[in-house]
Protein backbone atom coordinates (compact mmCIF):
# COMPACT_ATOMS: atom_id res chain seq x y z
CA UNK A 1 0.00 0.00 0.00
CA UNK A 2 1.26 3.55 -0.71
CA UNK A 3 2.32 5.31 2.20
CA UNK A 4 -0.12 8.60 1.70
CA UNK A 5 0.28 11.72 4.31
CA UNK A 6 -2.74 11.44 6.50
CA UNK A 7 -5.28 13.97 6.63
CA UNK A 8 -7.80 14.59 9.64
CA UNK A 9 -11.43 14.73 8.55
CA UNK A 10 -14.13 16.03 10.89
CA UNK A 11 -17.77 15.83 10.07
CA UNK A 12 -20.40 17.98 11.55
CA UNK A 13 -24.14 16.10 11.40
CA UNK A 14 -25.00 12.22 10.62
CA UNK A 15 -28.51 12.59 8.90
CA UNK A 16 -29.34 11.49 5.88
CA UNK A 17 -26.57 12.76 4.09
CA UNK A 18 -24.34 13.07 6.81
CA UNK A 19 -24.53 9.44 7.75
CA UNK A 20 -24.12 8.00 3.99
CA UNK A 21 -20.58 10.72 3.74
CA UNK A 22 -19.15 8.95 6.86
CA UNK A 23 -19.96 5.18 5.73
CA UNK A 24 -18.66 5.78 2.16
CA UNK A 25 -15.20 7.48 3.58
CA UNK A 26 -14.62 4.35 6.17
CA UNK A 27 -15.95 1.90 2.81
CA UNK A 28 -13.75 3.46 -0.02
CA UNK A 29 -10.75 5.05 1.93
CA UNK A 30 -8.06 3.27 0.25
CA UNK A 31 -9.58 3.98 -3.03
CA UNK A 32 -10.18 7.59 -2.36
CA UNK A 33 -6.70 7.58 -0.89
CA UNK A 34 -5.54 6.86 -4.31
CA UNK A 35 -7.47 9.83 -5.95
CA UNK A 36 -6.58 12.13 -3.58
CA UNK A 37 -3.06 11.12 -2.86
CA UNK A 38 -3.71 10.86 1.11
CA UNK A 39 -5.54 9.01 3.45
CA UNK A 40 -8.60 10.92 4.46
CA UNK A 41 -9.17 9.85 8.33
CA UNK A 42 -12.76 10.30 9.55
CA UNK A 43 -11.33 11.26 13.08
CA UNK A 44 -15.19 11.86 14.63
CA UNK A 45 -18.44 12.84 13.95
CA UNK A 46 -20.45 15.44 15.91
CA UNK A 47 -24.30 15.10 17.13
CA UNK A 48 -26.44 16.49 19.45
CA UNK A 49 -27.28 12.84 20.02
CA UNK A 50 -24.70 10.06 19.58
CA UNK A 51 -27.03 7.69 20.60
CA UNK A 52 -29.79 8.39 17.97
CA UNK A 53 -30.35 5.65 15.39
CA UNK A 54 -28.71 6.36 12.21
CA UNK A 55 -29.31 5.14 8.84
CA UNK A 56 -25.88 3.78 8.29
CA UNK A 57 -23.97 1.25 10.98
CA UNK A 58 -20.91 3.63 12.23
CA UNK A 59 -19.00 3.08 15.39
CA UNK A 60 -19.77 4.53 18.37
CA UNK A 61 -16.78 6.06 19.73
CA UNK A 62 -16.93 8.14 16.05
CA UNK A 63 -19.94 10.23 17.75
CA UNK A 64 -18.79 13.50 19.91
CA UNK A 65 -21.07 16.68 20.98
CA UNK A 66 -18.19 18.47 21.47
CA UNK A 67 -18.13 19.72 17.70
CA UNK A 68 -15.55 22.91 19.04
CA UNK A 69 -12.96 20.04 19.84
CA UNK A 70 -13.63 18.42 17.65
CA UNK A 71 -12.72 21.13 14.87
CA UNK A 72 -9.74 21.78 16.60
CA UNK A 73 -7.10 20.17 14.40
CA UNK A 74 -8.69 18.75 11.48
CA UNK A 75 -7.42 19.62 8.28
CA UNK A 76 -10.90 19.36 6.50
CA UNK A 77 -14.60 19.57 8.11
CA UNK A 78 -17.26 18.71 6.33
CA UNK A 79 -20.76 20.79 7.88
CA UNK A 80 -23.85 18.71 6.95
CA UNK A 81 -25.78 19.69 10.18
CA UNK A 82 -28.03 22.42 7.91
CA UNK A 83 -29.58 25.87 9.52
CA UNK A 84 -28.05 29.06 10.16
CA UNK A 85 -26.32 28.42 13.81
CA UNK A 86 -24.64 27.06 14.92
CA UNK A 87 -23.35 25.33 11.06
CA UNK A 88 -22.03 29.43 10.64
CA UNK A 89 -20.09 29.37 13.85
CA UNK A 90 -18.83 25.71 13.05
CA UNK A 91 -17.47 26.83 9.50
CA UNK A 92 -15.76 30.25 10.53
CA UNK A 93 -14.31 28.20 13.55
CA UNK A 94 -12.83 25.71 11.39
CA UNK A 95 -11.56 28.29 8.72
CA UNK A 96 -9.72 30.34 11.64
CA UNK A 97 -7.76 27.02 12.67
CA UNK A 98 -6.75 26.41 9.18
CA UNK A 99 -9.24 23.68 7.82
CA UNK A 100 -10.72 23.60 4.63
CA UNK A 101 -14.71 23.65 4.54
CA UNK A 102 -16.74 21.35 3.05
CA UNK A 103 -20.70 22.22 3.25
CA UNK A 104 -23.78 21.61 1.63
CA UNK A 105 -25.66 24.38 3.13
CA UNK A 106 -27.47 26.37 1.01
CA UNK A 107 -29.22 28.19 3.56
CA UNK A 108 -26.42 29.46 5.26
CA UNK A 109 -24.46 30.50 2.12
CA UNK A 110 -27.20 32.23 0.92
CA UNK A 111 -27.35 34.31 4.07
CA UNK A 112 -23.86 34.09 4.93
CA UNK A 113 -21.99 33.17 2.07
CA UNK A 114 -19.71 36.84 1.45
CA UNK A 115 -18.86 36.47 5.21
CA UNK A 116 -17.82 32.36 5.48
CA UNK A 117 -15.85 33.39 1.90
CA UNK A 118 -14.33 36.65 2.98
CA UNK A 119 -13.00 34.60 6.68
CA UNK A 120 -11.44 32.10 4.27
CA UNK A 121 -9.89 34.76 2.19
CA UNK A 122 -8.41 35.93 4.90
CA UNK A 123 -6.35 32.91 5.92
CA UNK A 124 -6.09 31.15 2.47
CA UNK A 125 -8.52 28.83 2.78
CA UNK A 126 -10.76 27.00 0.84
CA UNK A 127 -14.77 26.34 0.71
CA UNK A 128 -16.69 23.70 -1.33
CA UNK A 129 -20.25 23.54 -1.46
CA UNK A 130 -20.71 21.59 -5.18
CA UNK A 131 -23.58 20.21 -2.89
CA UNK A 132 -25.48 23.45 -1.90
CA UNK A 133 -26.74 24.02 -5.11
CA UNK A 134 -28.23 20.79 -7.11
CA UNK A 135 -27.54 17.92 -4.97
CA UNK A 136 -25.62 15.67 -6.98
CA UNK A 137 -25.41 17.41 -10.02
CA UNK A 138 -21.95 18.91 -10.72
CA UNK A 139 -22.92 22.61 -11.80
CA UNK A 140 -20.66 24.46 -9.09
CA UNK A 141 -17.09 23.90 -10.59
CA UNK A 142 -18.66 24.63 -14.36
CA UNK A 143 -19.65 27.42 -13.51
CA UNK A 144 -17.40 28.91 -10.93
CA UNK A 145 -13.89 26.82 -13.39
CA UNK A 146 -14.94 25.68 -16.42
CA UNK A 147 -17.10 28.91 -17.44
CA UNK A 148 -15.05 31.29 -16.17
CA UNK A 149 -13.98 32.52 -19.21
CA UNK A 150 -17.18 32.83 -20.76
CA UNK A 151 -20.11 35.10 -20.40
CA UNK A 152 -23.01 33.16 -19.11
CA UNK A 153 -26.22 35.04 -20.21
CA UNK A 154 -29.06 33.00 -18.43
CA UNK A 155 -29.58 30.08 -16.37
CA UNK A 156 -32.88 28.40 -16.19
CA UNK A 157 -32.82 25.51 -13.56
CA UNK A 158 -35.31 22.99 -11.70
CA UNK A 159 -33.47 23.11 -8.40
CA UNK A 160 -36.21 21.46 -5.87
CA UNK A 161 -37.20 17.95 -6.20
CA UNK A 162 -40.45 18.31 -3.91
CA UNK A 163 -41.75 21.00 -6.45
CA UNK A 164 -40.83 19.50 -9.61
CA UNK A 165 -42.43 15.60 -8.14
CA UNK A 166 -46.22 17.43 -7.21
CA UNK A 167 -46.09 19.49 -10.60
CA UNK A 168 -45.19 16.46 -12.59
CA UNK A 169 -47.98 14.59 -11.24
CA UNK A 170 -50.36 17.33 -11.12
CA UNK A 171 -49.25 17.78 -15.14
CA UNK A 172 -49.30 13.65 -16.17
CA UNK A 173 -52.11 12.46 -13.91
CA UNK A 174 -54.53 15.57 -13.66
CA UNK A 175 -53.92 14.90 -9.95
CA UNK A 176 -54.79 17.71 -7.26
CA UNK A 177 -51.92 20.08 -6.05
CA UNK A 178 -53.24 18.78 -2.33
CA UNK A 179 -53.11 15.16 -2.69
CA UNK A 180 -49.75 15.09 -4.68
CA UNK A 181 -48.50 16.71 -1.76
CA UNK A 182 -49.74 14.38 0.86
CA UNK A 183 -48.37 11.76 -1.10
CA UNK A 184 -44.83 13.64 -1.24
CA UNK A 185 -44.97 13.95 2.26
CA UNK A 186 -45.76 10.16 2.62
CA UNK A 187 -42.97 9.21 -0.10
CA UNK A 188 -40.23 11.56 2.36
CA UNK A 189 -39.65 14.22 -0.87
CA UNK A 190 -41.41 16.83 1.11
CA UNK A 191 -41.07 17.61 4.99
CA UNK A 192 -44.16 17.91 7.58
CA UNK A 193 -43.61 21.60 6.92
CA UNK A 194 -43.34 22.03 3.19
CA UNK A 195 -43.04 25.37 3.31
CA UNK A 196 -39.41 26.01 1.98
CA UNK A 197 -39.95 23.93 -0.90
CA UNK A 198 -43.96 24.96 -1.75
CA UNK A 199 -43.41 28.80 -0.94
CA UNK A 200 -40.03 28.32 -3.16
CA UNK A 201 -37.60 29.51 -0.54
CA UNK A 202 -35.54 26.70 -0.82
CA UNK A 203 -34.62 27.07 -4.87
CA UNK A 204 -34.16 30.61 -3.95
CA UNK A 205 -31.53 29.93 -2.22
CA UNK A 206 -29.98 27.90 -4.63
CA UNK A 207 -30.53 30.55 -7.01
CA UNK A 208 -28.77 33.01 -5.28
CA UNK A 209 -25.87 30.79 -5.15
CA UNK A 210 -25.83 30.04 -8.99
CA UNK A 211 -26.11 33.90 -9.90
CA UNK A 212 -23.47 34.80 -7.69
CA UNK A 213 -21.24 32.24 -9.33
CA UNK A 214 -22.63 33.06 -13.02
CA UNK A 215 -22.24 36.59 -12.75
CA UNK A 216 -19.37 37.09 -10.59
CA UNK A 217 -21.61 39.15 -8.13
CA UNK A 218 -22.92 39.12 -4.79
CA UNK A 219 -26.81 37.82 -4.73
CA UNK A 220 -28.19 38.53 -1.41
CA UNK A 221 -31.53 36.29 -0.54
CA UNK A 222 -33.43 39.16 -0.27
CA UNK A 223 -32.50 40.49 -3.76
CA UNK A 224 -33.93 36.95 -5.69
CA UNK A 225 -37.94 37.62 -6.44
CA UNK A 226 -39.79 34.72 -5.00
CA UNK A 227 -43.24 32.64 -5.62
CA UNK A 228 -44.03 29.09 -4.68
CA UNK A 229 -46.53 26.87 -6.50
CA UNK A 230 -49.48 27.14 -3.98
CA UNK A 231 -51.82 28.78 -6.37
CA UNK A 232 -51.09 26.47 -9.39
CA UNK A 233 -54.40 24.10 -9.54
CA UNK A 234 -55.61 21.70 -11.39
CA UNK A 235 -57.40 24.34 -14.23
CA UNK A 236 -53.92 26.09 -14.64
CA UNK A 237 -52.33 22.80 -15.50
CA UNK A 238 -55.03 22.01 -18.26
CA UNK A 239 -54.67 25.03 -19.78
CA UNK A 240 -51.24 24.81 -19.65
CA UNK A 241 -51.43 21.13 -21.43
CA UNK A 242 -53.95 22.06 -23.98
CA UNK A 243 -51.56 25.34 -24.91
CA UNK A 244 -48.73 23.39 -25.51
CA UNK A 245 -46.77 23.97 -21.96
CA UNK A 246 -45.82 22.47 -19.12
CA UNK A 247 -45.72 24.71 -15.48
CA UNK A 248 -42.55 24.40 -13.64
CA UNK A 249 -41.32 25.83 -10.75
CA UNK A 250 -38.15 27.89 -12.36
CA UNK A 251 -34.81 29.45 -10.78
CA UNK A 252 -33.69 32.06 -13.41
CA UNK A 253 -31.07 34.44 -13.56
CA UNK A 254 -30.29 36.19 -16.02
CA UNK A 255 -27.71 39.02 -17.64
CA UNK A 256 -29.69 41.76 -18.60
CA UNK A 257 -28.98 45.77 -20.37
CA UNK A 258 -30.10 48.24 -17.76
CA UNK A 259 -30.50 51.76 -19.15
CA UNK A 260 -30.42 54.72 -17.33
CA UNK A 261 -31.09 58.16 -17.79
CA UNK A 262 -27.76 60.14 -18.41
CA UNK A 263 -26.47 62.74 -15.55
CA UNK A 264 -24.37 65.13 -16.27
CA UNK A 265 -21.53 66.28 -14.05
CA UNK A 266 -19.70 69.59 -13.93
CA UNK A 267 -16.98 68.11 -15.78
CA UNK A 268 -19.34 66.92 -18.40
CA UNK A 269 -18.61 62.80 -17.75
CA UNK A 270 -21.70 60.71 -17.25
CA UNK A 271 -21.89 58.72 -14.19
CA UNK A 272 -21.63 55.60 -16.64
CA UNK A 273 -18.85 57.39 -17.97
CA UNK A 274 -17.39 53.34 -18.90
CA UNK A 275 -20.55 52.21 -20.24
CA UNK A 276 -20.88 52.93 -24.31
CA UNK A 277 -23.78 55.28 -24.83
CA UNK A 278 -25.59 54.78 -27.36
CA UNK A 279 -27.49 58.72 -27.73
CA UNK A 280 -27.54 61.85 -26.13
CA UNK A 281 -29.99 60.54 -23.11
CA UNK A 282 -29.72 57.16 -22.46
CA UNK A 283 -26.60 54.97 -20.83
CA UNK A 284 -26.26 50.77 -21.31
CA UNK A 285 -24.53 48.39 -18.81
CA UNK A 286 -25.18 45.04 -17.63
CA UNK A 287 -26.90 43.82 -14.84
CA UNK A 288 -28.41 40.70 -13.71
CA UNK A 289 -32.17 39.60 -12.25
CA UNK A 290 -32.59 36.39 -10.60
CA UNK A 291 -35.80 35.43 -9.55
CA UNK A 292 -38.49 32.38 -8.80
CA UNK A 293 -41.79 31.36 -9.43
CA UNK A 294 -43.67 28.66 -11.42
CA UNK A 295 -43.53 29.34 -14.92
CA UNK A 296 -44.68 27.70 -18.54
CA UNK A 297 -41.92 26.00 -20.55
CA UNK A 298 -42.85 24.67 -23.79
CA UNK A 299 -43.37 20.56 -24.03
CA UNK A 300 -40.15 20.64 -26.62
CA UNK A 301 -37.52 22.20 -23.97
CA UNK A 302 -34.95 20.43 -22.91
CA UNK A 303 -36.69 21.18 -18.96
CA UNK A 304 -40.22 19.92 -19.81
CA UNK A 305 -38.77 16.27 -19.91
CA UNK A 306 -37.27 16.64 -15.99
CA UNK A 307 -39.23 13.86 -14.55
CA UNK A 308 -39.80 13.23 -10.31
CA UNK A 309 -37.93 14.30 -7.85
CA UNK A 310 -35.01 15.02 -10.45
CA UNK A 311 -33.09 18.45 -10.68
CA UNK A 312 -31.92 19.94 -14.02
CA UNK A 313 -30.19 23.05 -14.42
CA UNK A 314 -30.22 24.59 -18.38
CA UNK A 315 -26.99 27.21 -18.73
CA UNK A 316 -27.30 29.52 -21.76
CA UNK A 317 -23.67 30.94 -22.19
CA UNK A 318 -22.14 33.70 -24.79
CA UNK A 319 -19.88 31.28 -26.55
CA UNK A 320 -20.35 27.51 -25.08
CA UNK A 321 -24.15 27.98 -26.43
CA UNK A 322 -26.71 26.02 -24.08
CA UNK A 323 -25.48 23.76 -21.44
CA UNK A 324 -27.65 20.61 -19.52
CA UNK A 325 -26.71 19.28 -16.31
CA UNK A 326 -29.68 17.00 -15.17
CA UNK A 327 -29.97 14.66 -12.14
CA UNK A 328 -30.80 13.86 -8.83
CA UNK A 329 -31.25 17.08 -6.93
CA UNK A 330 -31.42 15.23 -3.66
CA UNK A 331 -31.14 11.85 -1.48
CA UNK A 332 -28.73 11.13 1.05
CA UNK A 333 -26.67 8.84 -1.01
CA UNK A 334 -26.86 11.37 -4.14
CA UNK A 335 -26.02 14.14 -2.38
CA UNK A 336 -23.06 12.78 -0.42
CA UNK A 337 -21.28 11.46 -3.90
CA UNK A 338 -20.99 15.63 -4.55
CA UNK A 339 -19.66 15.95 -0.96
CA UNK A 340 -16.88 13.63 -1.54
CA UNK A 341 -15.71 14.93 -4.71
CA UNK A 342 -15.51 17.84 -2.54
CA UNK A 343 -13.75 16.31 -0.10
CA UNK A 344 -11.09 15.00 -2.50
CA UNK A 345 -10.42 18.33 -4.43
CA UNK A 346 -9.63 19.58 -0.71
CA UNK A 347 -7.43 16.67 -0.06
CA UNK A 348 -5.44 17.33 -3.15
CA UNK A 349 -5.30 21.19 -2.55
CA UNK A 350 -3.70 19.75 0.72
CA UNK A 351 -1.00 17.90 -0.76
CA UNK A 352 -0.39 20.72 -3.25
CA UNK A 353 -0.02 23.71 -1.35
CA UNK A 354 -0.29 26.66 -1.55
CA UNK A 355 -3.66 29.32 -0.60
CA UNK A 356 -7.03 28.77 -1.78
CA UNK A 357 -8.99 30.46 -4.90
CA UNK A 358 -11.01 33.02 -3.50
CA UNK A 359 -14.71 33.73 -5.11
CA UNK A 360 -15.23 35.70 -7.90
CA UNK A 361 -17.45 38.21 -6.88
CA UNK A 362 -15.85 41.92 -8.57
CA UNK A 363 -18.22 42.26 -11.30
CA UNK A 364 -20.43 43.87 -8.78
CA UNK A 365 -23.85 43.68 -11.66
CA UNK A 366 -26.68 45.95 -10.71
CA UNK A 367 -29.71 43.40 -9.43
CA UNK A 368 -32.49 44.99 -11.20
CA UNK A 369 -36.06 44.52 -9.63
CA UNK A 370 -38.93 42.21 -10.94
CA UNK A 371 -40.07 44.93 -12.49
CA UNK A 372 -37.76 45.59 -14.82
CA UNK A 373 -37.63 41.72 -16.21
CA UNK A 374 -39.40 41.72 -20.22
CA UNK A 375 -41.01 37.82 -20.89
CA UNK A 376 -43.91 36.78 -22.08
CA UNK A 377 -47.32 35.72 -20.10
CA UNK A 378 -50.39 33.93 -19.99
CA UNK A 379 -53.27 35.89 -18.21
CA UNK A 380 -56.30 33.87 -17.75
CA UNK A 381 -59.33 35.65 -16.68
CA UNK A 382 -63.25 34.85 -16.34
CA UNK A 383 -65.59 37.95 -17.61
CA UNK A 384 -69.44 38.44 -18.14
CA UNK A 385 -70.21 36.62 -21.84
CA UNK A 386 -71.58 40.06 -22.83
CA UNK A 387 -70.92 41.45 -26.46
CA UNK A 388 -68.26 44.36 -26.23
CA UNK A 389 -66.03 42.46 -22.98
CA UNK A 390 -63.27 40.87 -25.19
CA UNK A 391 -63.11 44.15 -26.76
CA UNK A 392 -62.73 46.13 -23.23
CA UNK A 393 -60.21 43.30 -22.26
CA UNK A 394 -58.07 44.14 -25.33
CA UNK A 395 -58.29 47.74 -25.00
CA UNK A 396 -56.80 47.58 -21.30
CA UNK A 397 -53.84 45.59 -22.73
CA UNK A 398 -53.16 47.65 -25.35
CA UNK A 399 -53.26 50.87 -23.28
CA UNK A 400 -50.96 49.09 -20.64
CA UNK A 401 -48.74 48.45 -23.55
CA UNK A 402 -49.61 44.64 -23.19
CA UNK A 403 -49.60 42.76 -26.74
CA UNK A 404 -52.17 40.27 -27.08
CA UNK A 405 -50.82 37.32 -28.97
CA UNK A 406 -53.52 34.65 -28.48
CA UNK A 407 -56.73 34.52 -27.64
CA UNK A 408 -59.24 31.33 -26.48
CA UNK A 409 -62.56 31.89 -24.70
CA UNK A 410 -64.30 28.73 -23.33
CA UNK A 411 -68.18 29.51 -21.86
CA UNK A 412 -69.76 27.87 -19.03
CA UNK A 413 -73.10 28.24 -17.05
CA UNK A 414 -73.19 28.82 -13.58
CA UNK A 415 -76.43 28.62 -11.33
CA UNK A 416 -78.11 31.75 -9.93
CA UNK A 417 -78.32 31.07 -6.04
CA UNK A 418 -82.08 31.61 -5.12
CA UNK A 419 -83.82 32.26 -8.41
CA UNK A 420 -86.71 30.06 -10.09
CA UNK A 421 -89.90 29.02 -8.29
CA UNK A 422 -90.98 25.75 -7.24
CA UNK A 423 -90.77 23.22 -10.29
CA UNK A 424 -89.12 26.01 -12.00
CA UNK A 425 -85.94 25.13 -13.69
CA UNK A 426 -83.37 27.22 -11.69
CA UNK A 427 -81.50 30.23 -13.27
CA UNK A 428 -77.91 31.03 -15.04
CA UNK A 429 -75.39 32.92 -15.79
CA UNK A 430 -73.23 32.14 -18.25
CA UNK A 431 -69.35 32.77 -17.45
CA UNK A 432 -66.55 33.69 -20.17
CA UNK A 433 -63.54 32.10 -19.38
CA UNK A 434 -60.28 34.02 -21.54
CA UNK A 435 -56.84 32.81 -21.73
CA UNK A 436 -54.68 35.16 -23.49
CA UNK A 437 -51.45 34.55 -24.30
CA UNK A 438 -49.08 37.93 -24.73
CA UNK A 439 -45.98 39.05 -26.56
CA UNK A 440 -43.53 40.44 -24.81
CA UNK A 441 -43.92 42.74 -22.09
CA UNK A 442 -42.47 44.80 -19.03
CA UNK A 443 -43.00 42.79 -15.88
CA UNK A 444 -44.14 46.85 -14.90
CA UNK A 445 -46.63 47.13 -17.62
CA UNK A 446 -48.51 43.36 -17.04
CA UNK A 447 -48.91 43.78 -13.24
CA UNK A 448 -50.61 47.44 -13.72
CA UNK A 449 -52.54 45.81 -16.13
CA UNK A 450 -53.49 42.97 -14.76
CA UNK A 451 -54.59 45.42 -11.77
CA UNK A 452 -56.69 47.85 -14.47
CA UNK A 453 -58.39 44.47 -15.73
CA UNK A 454 -59.34 43.44 -12.44
CA UNK A 455 -61.16 46.89 -11.20
CA UNK A 456 -62.77 47.74 -14.88
CA UNK A 457 -65.68 45.63 -13.91
CA UNK A 458 -66.01 43.86 -17.11
CA UNK A 459 -63.56 40.95 -15.22
CA UNK A 460 -65.01 38.84 -12.73
CA UNK A 461 -61.69 37.40 -11.78
CA UNK A 462 -57.72 36.94 -12.99
CA UNK A 463 -57.65 33.47 -12.54
CA UNK A 464 -53.75 33.34 -13.09
CA UNK A 465 -50.95 35.63 -14.67
CA UNK A 466 -48.19 32.73 -15.52
CA UNK A 467 -45.05 34.06 -17.09
CA UNK A 468 -43.55 32.24 -20.13
CA UNK A 469 -39.89 30.62 -20.27
CA UNK A 470 -37.39 29.29 -22.08
CA UNK A 471 -38.91 30.53 -25.85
Amino acid sequence: MTDYRRLRVALLGAGAVGSQVASLLRRHGDELADRAGAHLELVGIAVRNPDAPRETDLPRELFTTDAEQLITGADIVIELMGGIEPARAHLLHAINSGADVVTANKALLATHGPEIFEAADQVGAQVYYEAAAAGAIPIIRPLRDSLAGDRVQRIMGIVNGTTNYILDRMDSEGAEFADVLADAQRLGYAEADPTADIEGFDAAQKAAILASLAFHTTVPLDAVHREGITGVDKAMMDAARHAGYVIKLLAVCERLTESSEVRSTSSGVSRYASAPLLDNRTAYRDAISVRVYPALVRRDHPLASVRGANNAVFVQAEAAGNLMFYGAGAGGVQTASAVLGDVVSAARRHIAGGVGVGESTRANLPILPIDAVTTRYQITLEVDDQPGVLATVAGILSDGEVSIATVEQTVRSEPVPGNGGAGAEPASDTVARLVIGTHKAREANLSATVDRLAASGVVERVVSVLRVEGD
